[in-house]
């Protein structure tokens, strides 16, 4: 459970983020209907980009933003993160509200401009996942390619621009790994050709991976920040034509941007083992129906500056504008740095698998 003993009760803000706090959990519990986490049952995995993760930008994260994650967060078993940046403050900030019991492990920055000095990350409560040992930054290998009878050149192959992170877990009886990825987004259109040679890339690497008698675990679920706009695109397409299963439930969940317009910006792929994929539930958690609303402009309005003041959209000498391009900053662009322009999706999947092996090993059908 997270812990708030730094939210103090005397000023506005401390009074405004425990009231926040208790309507998240109540979203959450009821309205959303996150299952209760279990102990042996079930694991509960999430994927959520939270924009510039670290960067500080539009001001910075207020307290109460950090209190608001953390406690989304204590809702599942293991998040895959996109998006935390260089400094590392902000996350082992959540780490720290959330208790000593989770842990986390992180990728080093990417370099280059599309890179954009990135991490991917994975938060995970130690006391029911338990780190596999197994950890690594995806290469994808050369190509080799024979000259003549004898000679053989290894052409580079391309790589991806944020290197995908691939790590081990146990939860039950279930052993996984986990493959999380930040694809290029590129142009703004459906079927960017970069961003579905990433995707296939990435997809056909882990579904050999998946195929290997030798590899750590032969269950692997790819997740994270696809940037695909469809289920029709070319982009999804190559993630199923790797091998990959989107399971109904999670092809049925809200979409993920808080645009509303590009269905499938994050996914949850799997790839698993015959009888080792029981997905239960899934869904996409819209915490801005409770935190950071529509109606709570005015009450963050002395927050966000100048650039509130005049509606500039990040453009610092505009003169002022109308009362809707104001919103618009405080909707599109401050309030998803506080928490982020991507919604947290989640599925719920049964790791209890002893009665199967039973059966099994007894010969019982």
């Amino acid at each position: 459970m997270p812990f708030y003993y730094n939210i103090d009760s005397t000023t506005r803000d401390g009074r405004r983020s425990a009231r926040r706090l208790l309507a998240l959990r109540d979203a959450i519990e009821t309205t959303d209907n996150v299952p209760a986490r279990t102990l042996n049952d079930t694991l509960l995995l999430a994927t959520w980009n939270i924009r510039e993760f670290g960067a500080g930008k539009y001001g910075g994260r207020l307290d109460e933003s950090f209190y608001y994650i953390a406690e989304i967060i204590s809702y599942f078993d293991l998040v895959a993160l996109q998006e935390v940046r260089e400094d590392l403050q902000a996350l082992d900030k959540v780490q720290r509200i959330l208790g000593h019991n989770w842990n986390y492990v992180v990728t080093d920055v990417t370099e280059g401009r599309p890179g954009n000095r990135e991490r991917l990350a994975y938060l995970y409560d130690s006391r029911k996942v338990k780190f596999g040992g197994v950890a690594g930054e995806i290469v994808i290998p050369a190509k080799a390619i024979r000259r003549g009878r004898r000679t053989i050149r290894y052409d580079p192959a391309d790589q991806l621009y944020r290197t995908p992170y691939l790590v081990g877990f146990r939860a039950g009886w279930f052993d996984f790994m986990l493959c999380t990825v930040h694809i290029l987004y590129g142009k703004d259109k459906p079927n960017n050709p970069k961003r579905i040679k990433e995707i296939q890339l990435i997809a056909d690497f882990l579904s050999e991976r998946a195929d290997e008698e030798t590899s750590w675990s032969r269950n692997i679920i790819l997740l994270g920040d696809f940037n695909i706009y469809s289920r029709q695109d070319k982009t999804f397409k190559a993630i199923t034509d790797a091998g990959f299963i989107v399971p109904p439930a999670l092809q049925q969940v809200p979409v993920t941007n808080i645009g509303k317009k590009k269905r499938c910006y994050d996914q949850i792929a799997f790839k698993v083992r015959p009888n080792r994929l029981q997905v239960l539930s899934a869904n996409v958690f819209d915490f801005y129906n409770v935190v950071f609303t529509n109606d709570d402009e005015r009450t963050y309005a002395s927050r966000m500056g100048k650039s509130y003041r005049v509606a500039n959209i990040g453009k610092p000498n505009e003169q002022p504008r109308s009362d809707r391009s104001k919103s618009t900053y405080y909707r599109s662009k401050w309030r998803t740095f506080q928490m982020s322009d991507h919604l947290l999706m989640w599925v719920e999947l049964g790791i209890d698998f002893g009665k199967e092996y039973l059966s099994a090993k007894s010969g019982t059908p």
